[in-house]
């Protein structure tokens, strides 16, 4: 053995030492059997260094507290499995066992959580290498079926704008709904234009139409409203010329207008997207692992890997990750880059939130039926697992109505769905969320909240469950549906049918607290028994009330989605005075500016606004609509196709338009590589 490898073999050697003594004692932990007093003693013993630990940023601790959250949660099943079912009839047997097995459900997609997402991998962006001839040529395909063409036009000019040699990129408008107005604009804004004689196979039979009348090396991909930033291919293209086995990058989806949540709830627009999670979070978890999902646009793909496999997968209707994992099966290698490149269009109203939800449960849903990445050729444990965890996650609305309505069984029936006292059921139950708590906080940080991931599958779990057990059952059905978007809302409404499934449970979950404390009352219930029950009432109740709140739907009038954006601009008024100024906030129709304090405005001061791009000057006609406490809100007048071009590029397509300050810290990091 050379001196070199001996320090090697040291440290194998003393972690094999720490296992043999850690996993004993790690059984010895979740096996013993405490009586109530050692119970809580045990909880107090978890708990407190718990919250000592999370004083300290490392990852060394982050992977200690996921251990220990790991091992009292696996203490608290095994406890539930072998002290607390007990069915005396069959009743007892449905709402029991139905609990358990949701608990069970829940306990392993924490652990799949855990493991996924433990270790995030933060790739750097890699610069270009060579000369420009010497750079891989780029197809853009933006797909499209049934969207306004006032939505698609800002993507295309945004597309051809990125900073890449013009004779290696090329931009195609893939056109589903053969719209002439699509073809002429295509020719104007000097685009490619595809179509094809059929729809079969939706988006999937779209993207393999064009791929034989094209001809890029590598593949980029943009939904027709995600609008690229001009850095887009100089962050992700060399990654390519890096590793010849590179078949997909992955960016994230990162949306400038408010989801249903954000908008709807009061104070909304302060939390995280919904997607924040699995993109700042589980996709970092995946690169780790090679386990990299295809998410359908802002993505690039390699041709030769997509011909080996065949093209885009059509056989269920998410294509983007049955791509991902027929390329994973081929030993194609899958990258992610954690920084802003791109902006879309979230959904605007909660039935299409809640309807392309379905969708991606559905096709998830098909993908386990159909090409399980538990079985089969050509993956990793680790990448079979972030699959596994991706696919079961969509499973959660039976588990999740379970805990919803299971204190009904013993508030309105008087029938215990967990056979132990009340006390030792606390005892067991806090570590175990508590340490769950943790967990969650210190992996996902400020991209979810506490409590909100429960949130957003109450207001979803009632209208996944069918096409979820349905899909289960025959994974042939459903088909592929395109989500609206660019839509205005032109009053506001409650939509009670989305939430009406949530009203009636929240109605049960009130009229069975006021049931079990009549009982109370009459003395045919027990004191401990029916706190617990309706303390776990209350969290339901509120729970529902939050996705409730959401089906009340703001008025929304504006075609295009106002961002916020500090440019610099000379704004030109009537009177012939110019001054310097930056903007608030900004679209392709219009923007708002702060005027410098003391300056007074008319109505129709304004007549003309230079945005300054970095590049030729662009002076564009306003109209001035209003001006408020030193804020003038202008609207754009009749663009031509040349400066609709270039504003969309200068307000949507800026470098550093969308990055937070870890992504930009990212970027640096990634060019001092």
């Amino acid at each position: 053995m050379s001196q070199a490898s001996a320090p090697a073999w040291r440290d194998r050697l003393g972690l094999i030492a720490l296992l043999a003594v850690a996993a004993p004692l790690a059984v010895l932990v979740i096996v013993a059997p405490l009586d109530l007093t050692g119970q809580w003693l045990f909880a107090a013993g978890v708990i407190a260094p718990l919250m000592l630990m999370l004083r300290r940023p490392s990852r060394r601790t982050t992977v200690i507290i996921c251990v220990v959250s790991v091992m009292v949660s696996t203490r608290y099943i095994f406890w539930r499995a072998t002290q607390t079912l007990e069915f005396d009839h069959f009743s007892g047997l449905l709402l029991g066992g139905g609990l358990f097995l949701a608990e069970l459900f829940a306990w392993f997609i924490h652990l799949l959580g855990i493991f996924q997402t433990v270790w995030p991998l933060r790739r750097p962006p890699v610069a270009l290498e060579g000369d420009d001839r010497d750079l891989p040529t780029v197809d853009v395909y933006i797909p499209t079926y049934n969207e306004s063409l006032s939505v698609v036009r800002t993507t295309v000019f945004a597309a051809m704008a990125m900073d890449y040699p013009p004779d290696k990129l090329r931009v195609y408008l893939l056109d589903d709904g053969r719209r002439p107005e699509f073809r002429r604009f295509a020719q104007s804004a000097g685009c490619g234009y595809l179509t094809r004689g059929d729809n079969l196979h939706a988006k999937a039979g779209n993207l393999n139409a064009a791929l034989p009348r094209t001809r890029g090396e590598l593949i980029c991909i943009f939904d027709c409203d995600h609008v690229a930033t001009r850095a887009f291919l100089q962050m992700t293209a060399g990654w390519f010329q890096r590793d010849p086995r590179l078949a997909l990058l992955q960016t994230p989806h990162h949306f400038y207008s408010l989801d249903p949540v954000q908008r709807n709830l009061p104070h909304g627009e302060s939390l995280p997207g919904e997607g924040e999670l699995f993109y700042d979070v589980v996709q970092d978890g995946n690169d780790l692992w090679n386990a990299t999902f295809f998410c359908g646009s802002c993505a690039i793909i390699r041709r030769s890997s997509l011909e080996e496999v065949g093209g885009f997968a059509g056989e269920t209707v998410t294509e983007d990750a049955h791509t991902a994992l027929k390329l994973q099966r081929r030993g194609w290698r899958s990258a992610y880059i954690n920084i802003r490149l791109s902006a879309g269009l979230a959904t605007e109203r909660l039935a299409l939130h809640i309807g392309q939800r379905a969708r991606w449960a559905r096709g998830m849903t098909q993908l386990l039926r159909l090409d399980n990445p538990l079985t089969g050729r050509g993956l990793s444990l680790s990448q079979r697992l972030c699959y596994l965890n991706a696919m079961l996650h969509f499973q959660f609305p039976l588990p999740r109505i379970v805990f919803l309505t299971s204190p009904l069984a013993y508030l309105l029936a008087g029938q215990n769905v967990i056979h132990a006292p009340a006390a030792l059921i606390f005892a067991y139950a806090l570590p175990h969320l508590f340490g769950a708590l943790i967990v969650t906080n210190r992996l996902q940080s400020h991209r979810r909240g506490l409590f909100w991931s429960e949130i957003y599958e109450t207001l979803l779990a009632f209208h996944l469950l069918r096409p979820t057990l349905e899909t289960l059952i025959d994974p042939r059905r459903g088909k592929f549906n395109v989500t609206a978007k660019g839509g205005t809302i032109e009053k506001g409404y409650f939509d009670y049918r989305s939430v009406l499934p949530h009203i009636i449970t929240a109605g049960l979950l009130v009229v069975g607290v006021f049931v079990g404390v009549g009982r109370l009352i009459w003395g045919s219930a027990e004191v401990g028994t029916l706190v617990l029950n309706t303390a776990w009432s209350i969290f339901s109740l509120l729970l529902l009330s939050a996705a409730i709140m959401v089906a009340r739907e703001t008025q929304q009038l504006r075609n295009d989605v106002r961002v916020k954006a500090r440019i610099p601009v000379t704004v030109y008024f009537d009177d012939g005075r110019t001054i310097e100024a930056m903007t608030e906030d900004a679209s392709t129709g219009g923007l708002s500016i702060r005027l410098p304090p003391g300056l007074r405005v008319n109505e129709t001061g304004v007549t003309d606004v230079d945005i300054h791009t970095g590049g030729a000057e662009l002076i564009l006609p306003v109209r001035t609509i209003a001006v408020d406490d030193g804020v003038a809100r202008l609207s754009f007048e009749t663009l031509t196709l040349h400066q609709q071009r270039r504003l969309g590029v200068a307000i949507m397509g800026r470098s550093d338009a969308w990055q937070t300050a870890d992504q930009r810290s990212n970027l640096s990091a990634g060019a001092a590589a």
